[in-house]
């Protein structure tokens, strides 16, 4: 670090504030990443994420800026250390809701059609149960958990200083607030939004993809995990609720599941976990400048999508700081 640069404190070890630490500890800049939790994941919704890596998708329901922002993200997490499995993502729809298909297509790109035909050679389980799919080959997605640790692996191996356990930061000349839904006292913009996912067991499905399921009563992903394990995701309900997941959300995400692949009507349930996801009312993650703090904040459902991008946001302005004191 050269003597004209800040020292820094990363409050979060969620994906934003793991990914702002790394991306601050690479460039030179001392950084010290706090978190109260004692152990990394506690607490914390990046756990729980489905860690698909599909801007093009999320074209879908999201801003444009969602896929500019996004599009460099597979390569970001695997310079850094995470396994990013690029093995695309197939959307389908059950036959009689075929239209949907089509209104998903109009709205996205950088993707192809596929009749039955090719979603059997996509994913042969899937063969025979829909006529038509869009597959989106530049997409691909991680596993969050691995992810998180890979990049805090990668933090200390650059010199940076994890805390857990702890609250208050330590004399730093600058902090960076990564904190979520925590920080909604200091944003008041941010809005809680309530996400439920299942983890499941399936020994008897064989998906190897992401694939997101249009289904009409709740829309869904499921994640392939690896041995027979799949993340079953995920609601999306405007509640700051953090109770666990509701008996309601349960039912549908299995009903829906059950209706992708009949195999998952067999899966042993490993984990039902329910967090809310801090949003600004655009969706998109800001960086803000507010009583002497810098709050990465609002990622909404992008989280590994975008904190990348918003990493090297914060860590340019640090830049031009070092450069102005200059």
């Amino acid at each position: 670090m050269r003597p004209s640069e800040p020292s820094v404190a990363v409050i979060g070890a969620g994906v934003g504030g793991l990914c702002a630490a790394v991306t601050l500890q690479a460039r030179g800049v001392a950084t010290t990443l706090i978190e109260r939790s004692t152990r990394l994941g506690d607490v914390c919704c990046s756990w729980i994420a489905g860690g698909m890596l599909a801007p093009y998708c999320e074209a879908e329901g999201a801003p444009d800026d969602v896929v500019r922002l996004g599009a460099g993200a597979l390569d970001w997490w695997e310079r850094h250390g995470a396994h990013v499995a690029r093995t695309g993502t197939l959307v389908v729809a059950p036959p009689r809701d075929a239209a949907e298909i089509e209104r998903f297509a109009k709205r996205t790109r950088m993707h192809q059609s596929v009749d039955d035909a090719g979603i059997a050679a996509l994913e042969p389980e899937l063969a025979g149960r829909f006529r038509k799919g869009l597959f989106f080959a530049g997409e691909g997605h991680l596993d969050p958990r691995a992810a998180l640790a890979a990049l805090l692996q990668r933090f200390e191996a650059l010199g940076g200083v994890a805390r857990f356990g702890v609250s208050a930061p330590p004399d730093a000349e600058r902090i960076v607030d990564c904190r979520g839904w925590a920080a909604r006292d200091a944003l008041p913009e941010l809005r809680p939004v309530r996400g439920e996912m299942l983890v499941l067991r399936a020994p008897d499905v064989r998906i190897a993809r992401c694939v997101r399921f249009l289904h009409p009563r709740i829309p869904l992903y499921v994640v392939p995990r690896g041995q027979g394990v799949y993340m079953v995701g995920a609601t999306m309900i405007e509640s700051g609720d953090s109770s666990g997941v509701s008996a309601r959300s349960a039912i549908e995400l299995l009903n829906a599941a059950c209706a992708l692949h009949p195999g998952f009507g067999e899966a042993e349930i490993v984990e039902m976990r329910a967090d809310l996801r801090p949003a600004f009312p655009d969706n998109l993650p800001r960086v803000v400048e507010r009583d002497e703090r810098i709050f990465v904040n609002g990622f909404y459902r992008h989280g590994f999508l975008l904190a990348p991008a918003t990493a090297e946001r914060v860590a340019a302005l640090f830049a031009a700081r070092v450069e102005t004191a200059a």
